[in-house]
């Protein structure tokens, strides 16, 4: 239970110290370039699965086209 208090007490100081952070002109800089590579980082995640699912579809259709192959 003290744990949970802990990590709750954390959670919220974190959201307050940023309040403040933000408040300042570097603050919002900082905030932005944190944005900007969360948003790169969520882009380069999308891509990557994005290819790995072509590349399994990929497979998959050529699986098939050799089963397709052997029966016939």
């Amino acid at each position: 239970m003290g744990k949970l208090f802990w990590l709750i007490t954390g959670v919220a100081v974190g959201f307050v110290g940023a309040h403040f952070v933000n408040q300042t002109a570097e603050g919002r800089r900082f905030f932005a370039r944190v944005n900007r590579g969360m948003d790169e980082l969520g882009r380069a995640f999308a891509s990557g699965y994005r290819e790995g699912d072509a590349d399994d579809e990929d497979a998959d259709a050529e699986a098939l086209s050799a089963a397709i192959r052997e029966r016939g």
